[in-house]
């Protein structure tokens, strides 16, 4: 195992652990360096304050690094963030985009959010019918 392997082992170890302040001392090396999962994981930390002060604008720019590399769970996070106004301007419209990147990777959360705003209408048209499909995705992805 490289030794970039081992040190995210032990960090996504210590996050999982819930040792928030060792995971992230040890995440944030990596995170700087651009590895996803890491930007990722330090986006919920700040997200949350969880080993370190809440911040939502960190949390922001580091699910987007990870999200901008094709990472479903920051991409989700980030869709997560424009449907609800979380750190931006709300905008269902963006969300969807987001969530459909992460769907395309066979997220069953975002194909199930997809569904969801195509049977309420949110950044979409309603489509009773769409929403189905995207729900019958969701199911056969679990």
């Amino acid at each position: 195992m490289s030794e970039l392997n081992m040190e995210l082992s032990s960090g996504l170890a210590a996050f999982e652990a819930k040792h928030f302040d060792k995971a992230f001392k040890l995440l944030s090396p990596l995170a700087n360096e651009g590895h996803p999962e890491a930007q990722y994981r330090l986006g919920i930390m700040y997200q949350n304050g969880l080993g370190c002060a809440p911040n939502q604008n960190k949390a922001l720019e580091w699910m987007q690094h990870a999200a901008d590399q094709g990472h479903p769970y920051a991409q989700h996070g980030i869709g997560f963030m424009y449907l609800h106004g979380e750190c931006v301007d709300k905008n269902e419209a963006t969300a969807m985009e987001w969530f459909r990147k992460a769907a395309d990777q066979g997220l069953t959360g975002s194909q199930m959010t997809i569904g969801m705003m195509y049977e309420q209408g949110l950044g979409v048209a309603a489509d009773a019918e769409e929403a189905r499909r995207w729900y019958a995705l969701a199911e056969q992805s679990q």
